[in-house]
């Protein structure tokens, strides 16, 4: 055999090989993974926009859109497209725990993925309160899943694999923050590490994170915060924000759970018998909020989070809880959409409620540790919680304070909310 041959039969032979096909799926999928999360924010953020142009050229459209697109999408997503409802991580996780081939593909199919980005979209179109960083992880696992069977892996542990890195991929790229990506792969959708996952998981997020970057380029979501913490009385409010946030972060997910799972008797017997009517009075509650307390009760709540935390506040006292009960609102509704961005914003709100107990400290320290105190709260993640928070504000400087703020804040959490509310309702999903 000349060389040429023998060259082109190693190299189809290495291509053929188990190791190399594992590689080709997940730099392919990876890769496909940061480009549609990016053109799923895009999508997002052109929605929302239509909405906030359409309520400054009349609040009165809200009347008709808010509760209008939540029927909606009750409606649409009452059938095959059932699994795009809510977030999207908890079906990530349930697949996970039940390595069923039937099971995922009715959770991860292509045509769930194309209806998440959709109707999330549609969901800011009518201004609910959701992000779109659970959706982005949950078409991130599916599409990491359908490239792991394209290139010929059947095992159901080997697609676990691929389910987690595709998971972490999409945190990543939603944010841009790689490291919690790992993170929240590791802590929040598999509780548990394994070596050999390890470079699965490294190389799903390293190259979603160049196409993100090669694209976006560097960027930090809130911008740098520079706020300062020493060690003194100042540490007080460690303790606060910890106890306050976190408490309230465990209420929000524990009336979550209990929603889903039909409690109280009246809420469950409207879900069943007249969800799109149940999700009408959700958007109506939505817009009396906004009505009431200013139109932050919309979208994700970014722009406000990001004024909070780069210290120049653009709204008062009362966002933090108003954003807290639109949320909630948003998710009785049962449409698609996330609780990142918007609980982000909650605890910020709730941390520039808590600067004013204690005017010496920096109010910007004080809404990075509510926003991670509170996202603990709801997630029961404190080391998701505490890296993202950091990638997010670029804010080494608060490192210990942010660890000892979750550190508290998952305790309390854990006394009003035992199970962490994307496992309770992984666990809803397993027993229907």
């Amino acid at each position: 055999m000349n060389p040429f041959r023998r060259i082109q039969a190693s190299l189809a032979g290495h291509l053929r090989s188990e190791a190399w096909r594992r590689r080709a799926a997940l730099w392919i999928g990876a890769v496909a993974v940061a480009l549609v999360a990016i053109l799923f924010a895009k999508a997002s953020d052109a929605a929302f926009g239509l909405f906030q142009r359409a309520i400054d050229h009349s609040p009165w459209w809200a009347l008709l859109l808010t509760p209008g697109i939540f029927a909606l999408l009750a409606w649409l997503t009452s059938g095959a497209l059932r699994p795009t409802r809510g977030s999207g991580i908890p079906q990530v996780i349930a697949a996970l725990e039940k390595p069923d081939e039937t099971f995922r593909q009715v959770n991860l199919s292509p045509g769930v993925s194309a209806g998440k980005l959709l109707l999330t979209s549609l969901s800011l179109l009518g201004g609910a309160s959701v992000g779109r960083e659970g959706p982005t992880v949950h078409v991130g696992a599916s599409l990491m899943y359908l490239f792991g069977r394209w290139f010929g892996f059947k095992d159901p542990k080997e697609l676990s694999h691929f389910l987690l890195a595709g998971g972490a991929a999409g945190i990543a790229a939603a944010f841009n923050t790689p490291l919690a990506g790992i993170v929240f792969a590791i802590e929040e959708l598999s509780g548990r590490f394994e070596h050999r996952f390890s470079g699965t998981l490294l190389t799903a997020v390293i190259v979603g994170g160049v196409v993100s970057l090669g694209l976006l380029g560097n960027y930090t979501y809130f911008g740098h915060v520079t706020a300062r913490m020493p060690l003194g009385q100042a540490w007080l409010a460690i303790l606060l924000c910890g106890v306050v946030a976190g408490l309230l972060g465990g209420v929000f997910a524990r009336m979550v759970l209990a929603s889903v799972a039909g409690r109280p008797r009246w809420l469950g017997t409207l879900r069943q018998r007249h969800p799109v009517l149940l999700a009408a009075g959700c958007g109506l509650v939505v817009v009396g909020l906004a009505a009431a307390f200013g139109d932050g009760a919309y979208g994700t709540g970014y722009e406000q989070a990001r004024s909070l935390v780069q210290g120049h506040a653009e709204v008062g006292h009362e966002f933090g809880l108003m954003k807290l009960l639109a949320n909630l609102a948003s998710y009785i509704a049962g449409i698609p959409g996330g609780l990142f961005s918007p609980a982000l914003a909650v605890g910020a709100g709730i941390g520039h409620n808590l600067a004013a107990l204690m005017p010496a400290v920096d109010p910007r320290a004080f809404v990075l540790l509510g926003m991670c105190a509170y996202l603990t709260g709801v997630t029961q993640a404190p080391l998701t919680s505490a890296v993202i928070s950091l990638e997010l504000t670029d804010s080494g400087d608060l490192l210990l304070p942010i660890l000892a703020t979750v550190l508290i804040a998952r305790a309390v959490s854990g006394l009003v909310c035992p199970v962490p509310i994307y496992r309770g309702l992984a666990e809803q999903l397993l027993v229907k």
